[in-house]
Formats: C-alpha cells, structure tokens, sequence
C-alpha cells in the first residue's frame, strides 16, 4: 500500500527553524518527484517545494525561496524540509506527496498523508 507520512511539524516562534520529514512507503520504485504542500485554512493547497529522485532538480515557491531547503536520504525514501528564517504566514498544515512530473502543481498529485501542523507565532 503506497503511504506518505509526514513528520516534524510543531510551534515555532518567528524566525525559528523547523525539519519536516517525508517518509514514503509501499513502493516498488519511489516515482519521479516528491513535494511538500501547505494549506492554510480558507486557502488553497500551495506546493513548497519538491525534489526530483535523482536529486538533480529542485523547486520552490517563491515565498519560500532563500529560507526553505528540500533534500533527501540516500535512499532516496525520505525527503526533508528544512525551514529556516519562519514567518506568521508560513502557519499551515503541511503535506508530502509524489508524482511522475516535475511540478508543485496540486492536482498533480494522486496520493496524499495526513499532514503535520506547522504554527508560526508572532
């Protein structure tokens, strides 16, 4: 059964730091591309960031770019997210997925974890 968990969200003051954690599973061979979206709430689901599984490509939003870093294990099944340098508007619940195309486009994706909480106080 293909499975995404996340992990590492929590509380962090303004300017703090966070490291999610995507874990895939249940795949013969992990597909092409795996990202990390957040949604606020009355918002829509916005990709973050995502990393190709040869590690040769990355991408961000533009909200994120100079304070967010995706990489993965060598084993290619857990992908990070290091948040650096946090904002109030970084609050949301954050989600990993993977798709066979480089995109952080949402709809792109079939499969979904159930997300961690990332709050950002002032």
């Amino acid at each position: 059964q293909v499975q995404v968990v996340e992990s590492g969200g929590g509380l962090v003051q303004t300017g703090g730091s966070l490291r999610l954690s995507c874990a895939a599973s249940g795949y013969t061979y992990r597909p092409y591309f795996m990202a990390c979206f957040r949604q606020a709430p009355g918002k829509e689901r916005e990709g973050v960031a995502g990393i190709t599984r040869d590690g040769s490509t990355l991408l961000y939003t533009d909200s994120v770019k100079g304070r967010f870093t995706v990489s993965q294990s060598d084993d290619k099944n857990i992908v990070y997210l290091q948040m650096d340098s946090m904002k109030t508007e970084d609050t949301a619940m954050y989600y990993c997925a993977e798709a066979g195309i480089k995109t952080l486009s949402a709809n792109q994706y079939p499969y979904w974890g159930q997300g961690t909480q990332v709050t950002v106080s002032s």
